[in-house]
């Protein structure tokens, strides 16, 4: 039933706020928060029914490439940056693979604060690369990883006054918590399984600690197994040990050492899930597949968490027509060369409507 104001008229829906205010009671802000927001969060929870069918579930695509930056990381951000402002910080620093970048960039640019950015050599997307550049952040490239550019990063926040935005801060945990409480609000539960690529691991952590919080305040009845993935190459949690050298054609998840590994083993233990790896052929052919048959366009490490649930399946012991979600992290502009590799670049042909016919068989 459409809601009715007093002259009769259907009420005007409420706009979409941004994570802060739309979560303030579940959030570490105050009224002397500033809140420094570009309207994040409040993605689109897309059916799969392709996928839906290969799999025997309900699966949905919870589509992170829709926030303002183009991935999941300006959840996390929007609180970093608000609380980083509120305690006097006039610089962040982050290390990133690029996402993280393009968020804490575009964030400190509305924030008015300055924003350094360490990325690894030849590692990072140009998609991603050029938001960082564009809204201004001074971009390092450090001739190491990503582990070894954190590792600075770490060294800077204690010897330098500037406030570290990377996962390790604990605010980047507390924003990105809230796709949980979007997706608990739209299928009115938790899913019976959760889908996540796994890099830096913070995503699954954060995912998670939403989950335990929205079910103790009385909005879910239940909590979903959480299913994370890595890369295989790039697999240290799964491997038991970190990955010296991560490769991956997934930039996003080229992660050899994370941040928040423990976050990440146990929310996979506490909710009878795991987390596995799988190849980067697997990744491609999961990519490919969303493009062309669900029609939404990820960055190579956001199908890992499809490329997964084709790979492993179901978990055991789940009820009938269980409902799956799968996290989509960035947008498949982030990384456009990847996308021009696995096509056919179209060819030229005259000018003239008899060529075109030809060409498509018409």
């Amino acid at each position: 039933m459409t809601p009715v104001g007093e002259a009769g008229a259907p009420a005007a829906r409420q706009p979409w706020r941004g994570v802060i205010e739309e979560y303030r009671e579940f959030l570490p802000v105050s009224e002397a928060t500033p809140v420094v927001t570009l309207l994040e969060g409040g993605t689109p929870l897309v059916p799969a029914p392709r996928l839906s069918e290969r799999v025997g579930a309900r699966v949905l695509l919870k589509v992170e490439g829709a926030n303002p930056t183009g991935s999941f990381k300006d959840r996390g951000m929007t609180v970093a940056i608000s609380k980083a402002a509120e305690q006097g910080a006039k610089a962040v620093v982050c290390a990133s693979t690029g996402n993280t970048s393009a968020s804490a960039a575009a964030f400190a640019a509305r924030a008015g604060l300055t924003c350094a950015v360490l990325i690894p050599e030849g590692h990072i997307a140009l998609g991603k690369l050029a938001q960082a550049l564009i809204h201004g952040a001074k971009v390092l490239q450090v001739r190491g990883n990503f582990d070894q550019a954190l590792t600075i990063v770490r060294e800077l926040g204690e010897r330098a006054p500037v406030t570290v935005v990377n996962s390790v801060n604990p605010f980047r945990i507390e924003g990105q918590k809230s796709g949980a409480f979007e997706l608990v609000d739209a299928l009115g539960d938790a899913p019976d399984v959760h889908c996540i690529p796994v890099g830096n691991a913070g995503n699954i952590t954060a995912y998670w600690k939403g989950y335990l919080e929205y079910r103790e305040a009385g909005r879910s009845t239940r909590l979903p197994r959480m299913l994370g993935f890595q890369a295989a190459g790039a697999a240290p949690i799964v491997a038991g040990h970190p990955i010296e050298r991560p490769e991956t054609v997934a930039t996003a998840i080229r992660i050899g050492n994370p941040a928040s590994w423990y976050g990440a083993t146990a929310a996979a233990a506490e909710s009878g899930g795991g987390i596995a790896a799988v190849t980067d052929e697997q990744i491609l052919a999961a990519y490919r597949f969303l493009a062309t048959e669900e029609s939404v366009f990820c960055e190579p490490a956001s199908a890992a968490s499809v490329a997964g649930l084709l790979a492993t399946g179901l978990p055991d012991g789940l009820g009938p027509a269980p409902t799956v979600v799968c996290v989509l992290t960035g947008h498949g502009l982030k990384d456009p060369d990847i996308a021009i590799s696995q096509i056919s670049v179209p060819t030229a042909i005259d000018a003239e409507l008899g060529a075109v016919l030809a060409e498509l068989a018409l």
